[in-house]
């Protein structure tokens, strides 16, 4: 498995660089057909005096889906070893999926005569959220308004993918995070699947419909 390694305000030293390779045997050992290893260490400075952090993130990229972890110390090795125990533990719970599958073929799976999905939790979400969700009604930080707000917001741009809902569970589990955009590929709608507590899952879905694939492919 080929290995990139970049550090962001911080330098890459050849014993972070060996703890790596190291480190990477229990990936391997959940993805023996992964493809490549990207691990980013950004290091941070706060002007509020706190303490400096390291982030280490990692994407390993395969023939399926791409599965990302990351976490964050004062420590690189240590934030290191966060992000590999988490990547494995999502690994690990995907293979169980799938072994699970074979066992239960049947699964979550969507019943056409009721229009009902089996097997899964999903839970309608309620019209006050869907507004909000529709019309954008969150608070953001106003860089003109305040120099410095101890709160960081992020913005990342992805390109569409239809999927069904099982998948776009499974590929939540797979990077790790607590929900997952996608579009319907029953309804052409934009949705998102959400964690619930344990192993169940909410799905919250706008009314007005996307683009289909086709579309946007010509």
């Amino acid at each position: 498995m080929e290995t990139s390694i970049v550090g962001v305000g911080v330098g890459i030293t050849d014993r972070f660089r060996t703890v790596v390779e190291e480190k990477i045997a229990r990936i391997q050992t959940f993805a023996a057909r992964a493809q490549r290893l990207d691990v980013k260490v950004t290091h941070r400075v706060y002007r509020n005096g706190q303490v400096p952090e390291e982030t280490v993130e990692l994407t390993l990229v395969s023939k399926g889906p791409v599965v990302r972890a990351e976490a964050t110390d004062g420590d690189k090795f240590v934030a290191l070893d966060l992000a590999i125990d988490k990547m494995a533990e999502q690994l690990r719970r995907a293979k169980e999926k799938r072994v699970d599958g074979r066992q239960h073929p049947r699964g979550a799976h969507f019943e056409k005569g009721s229009g009902a999905l089996e097997g899964i939790d999903v839970e309608p979400a309620s019209v006050d959220v869907l507004r909000a969700v529709a019309t954008g009604n969150i608070p953001v930080q106003n860089d003109e308004e305040e120099a410095y707000s101890p709160v960081v917001i992020r913005t990342k741009n992805f390109d569409a993918e239809w999927m069904t809902v099982e998948e776009a569970v499974d590929r939540m589990e797979l990077v790790g995070h607590d929900f997952f955009l996608f579009v319907d590929a029953r309804t052409d709608h934009p949705s998102v699947v959400y964690r619930r507590k344990g192993w169940d899952y909410g799905v919250i879905a706008l009314s007005a419909q996307a683009p289909p694939a086709e579309a946007l492919a010509s």
